[in-house]
């Protein structure tokens, strides 16, 4: 009898809860296996194009871009950033705010804040920025103009 009255005094716990599946957005994914890491913030806007992607013609655009693939013909990427991936191929005149380099680039680059050539990367043509990397191991063959006042210039803008 005590039993009875115990049970009926008890309050009844939480029912279980189903486990709620996790929701990423798709423009931000919790882990991004090969974001560039250039202080990009994660609201600016970034496209990428991937390593089956091979594209002749103009690439113009207002946000940040990761190219993997193989690109014959000018990059005009000014404001944002630029990162050659380490299979990528291009034959380019590279214009942007920053140029980060792990593959191949032939043709010049001019990037108003930075330019980083990585270790795996190459650039075979002229770089004018204001400031630049290039890592041990990285293969440069070309002129280099750093002129450190293109950025505070472009930041009066």
């Amino acid at each position: 009898m005590w039993n009875k009255q115990q049970a009926q005094t008890e309050t009844p716990s939480a029912p279980p809860q189903a486990a709620k599946p996790s929701v990423v957005a798709f423009s931000n994914p919790a882990a991004p296996a090969a974001a560039p890491a250039l202080g990009s913030s994660p609201a600016r806007g970034s496209a990428r194009l991937g390593s089956s992607l091979q594209i002749k013609g103009h690439i113009t655009g207002t946000e940040d871009l990761q190219i993997d693939g193989k690109v014959d013909g000018p990059i005009s990427l000014r404001g944002h950033g630029l990162t050659v991936g380490p299979a990528a191929q291009l034959n380019s005149e590279i214009h942007a705010r920053e140029v980060v380099v792990y593959g191949k680039v032939v043709g010049n680059v001019h990037a108003r804040d930075r330019v980083d050539v990585k270790s795996d990367g190459s650039v075979v043509g002229d770089i004018s920025t204001a400031r630049i990397s290039i890592e041990d191991g990285a293969q440069f063959k070309g002129r280099i103009e750093i002129d450190p006042t293109k950025s505070h210039n472009a930041a009066a803008d």
